[in-house]
C-alpha cells in the first residue's frame, strides 16, 4: 500500500469516527427530550379540546402532532448517525443523514404552514365558537412548554458552537470568518428547533387572538392571527429549505475553503510552475470537507504527497483526491 493510500484510509476512518462526535449526542439527548414532551403536550391539548368542544384547541392539537412527528425524525437522524458512522458503506460519514432529516422536516414545516393558512382563511368564511377561557388556559401552557423545550435546544446548540470552537483551538484550524462560520449550524438541529419556535409563534399568535375574541369580540382575530402565522412558519421553512438543499446538492463552490485550495497550488513558493485546472470541493461534517483536483505543472518532481502536504494546513480538508499532469 501506497503512503497516498495510507494516508487516505486514515482520514476517512478519522471521518467516520469524529462526524458524529462533534456535539451530536448531546443534540440527540435534548432533541429526544424535546419530542416526548411535544408528544405529552399533543395528547393534553387534542384531548382538552375534545373535552371542552374546542376546535381551536383541537387544531392545536393536531398541529402539534405533526411538529412532535418532525422533531422525532430530527432525533431518529441522530440515532441512524451514530449507528452507521463506522459502516464503511458510507464513504465520507453519516453527516448527511442528519441534513436529508432536517430537509424532510422542513418540507414538512411548509405543508403544516399551508393546512394552517388554508384552515384559516376557511374559519374567516366560516366563523365556528370558541371557549375562549378554556382555550387561552391551554395556549398558554403550551406557550410555556415551547419555550421550555426551545431553551432545552439552544442549550444543545450552545454546546456544539462551544465544541467548535475548542477543537478549532486545539488543532489550528484556519479561521473563515463569518460566512464560514454560519455554515458550521448543525442544520438538524435547527430543523427541529424550528418547529418549536414555530409552535410558540402560534401559540403566542392563538392567545393574542382568543384574548382580543373574549374581550373585544373580534371574532375575526383568530384566523387572521393563523395567516400571519402561516406566513412566519412557510419562511422559516423556506429558509431552512435553502440551508440543507445546498448542502445535499454540494453547493461548496463558494465556500473560503475553494479560495484557500487555489492559493496553495498557485500561490504557493513551494509549488512552482503549476496551475490548477480542475477543481470539486464537497463538505463531509459540519466543518469537513473532500476535495478532487486535478493540476498540470512543468515541475516533473511534483508529487500527490507533497500538495497533499501542503493542504493540510487547513485541517478542515480531510480527503483529498489528486490527478497530476505533467508537461513536457
Amino acid at each position: 500500500m501506497s503512503s497516498t493510500q495510507r494516508h487516505d484510509n486514515q482520514v476517512s476512518n478519522w471521518v467516520h469516527d469524529h462526524t458524529f462526535a462533534e456535539g451530536s449526542h448531546a443534540a440527540e439527548r435534548s432533541t429526544r427530550l424535546v419530542m416526548w414532551i411535544t408528544a405529552v403536550m399533543m395528547v393534553v391539548e387534542i384531548a382538552a379540546g375534545w373535552w371542552f368542544n374546542s376546535m381551536a384547541l383541537l387544531a392545536d392539537g393536531w398541529h402539534m402532532s405533526s411538529h412532535t412527528l418532525a422533531i422525532g425524525l430530527s432525533a431518529f437522524a441522530y440515532s441512524a448517525a451514530r449507528k452507521y458512522a463506522k459502516d464503511p458503506r458510507f464513504a465520507f460519514g453519516t453527516w448527511k443523514i442528519e441534513i436529508l432529516a432536517g430537509y424532510t422536516s422542513a418540507v414538512f414545516l411548509l405543508g403544516i404552514a399551508a393546512v394552517m393558512a388554508i384552515s384559516s382563511i376557511e374559519r374567516i368564511f366560516a366563523p365556528e365558537p370558541i371557549h375562549y377561557r378554556d382555550a387561552i388556559i391551554i395556549a398558554a401552557i403550551g406557550l410555556v412548554v415551547n419555550i421550555a423545550c426551545a431553551l432545552i435546544l439552544g442549550g444543545a446548540h450552545h454546546h456544539h458552537g462551544e465544541h467548535g470552537h475548542h477543537h478549532g483551538h486545539e488543532h489550528g484550524q484556519h479561521e473563515h470568518g463569518d460566512d464560514d462560520h454560519h455554515g458550521h449550524h448543525d442544520l438538524n438541529l435547527k430543523s427541529a428547533y424550528v418547529h418549536v419556535i414555530a409552535d410558540a409563534a402560534t401559540s403566542f399568535l392563538a392567545i393574542a387572538a382568543l384574548v382580543g375574541g373574549w374581550l373585544y369580540g373580534w371574532n375575526w382575530l383568530d384566523p387572521l392571527m393563523g395567516i400571519v402565522g402561516a406566513v412566519l412558519v412557510a419562511v422559516w421553512a423556506k429558509n431552512l429549505i435553502v440551508d440543507t438543499g445546498k448542502v445535499l446538492v454540494d453547493r461548496e463552490m463558494d465556500a473560503p475553503v475553494v479560495a484557500e485550495i487555489r492559493e496553495v497550488i498557485e500561490a504557493n513558493d513551494n509549488i512552482r510552475h503549476t496551475k490548477l485546472v480542475d477543481l470539486h470541493v464537497w463538505r463531509v461534517g459540519r466543518r469537513f470537507y473532500s476535495c478532487a483536483l486535478s493540476v498540470v505543472t512543468e515541475d516533473t518532481c511534483l508529487t500527490a504527497s507533497k500538495i497533499r502536504d501542503e493542504l493540510s494546513i487547513h485541517e478542515e480538508i480531510v480527503h483529498s483526491t489528486i490527478e497530476i499532469h505533467h508537461q513536457c
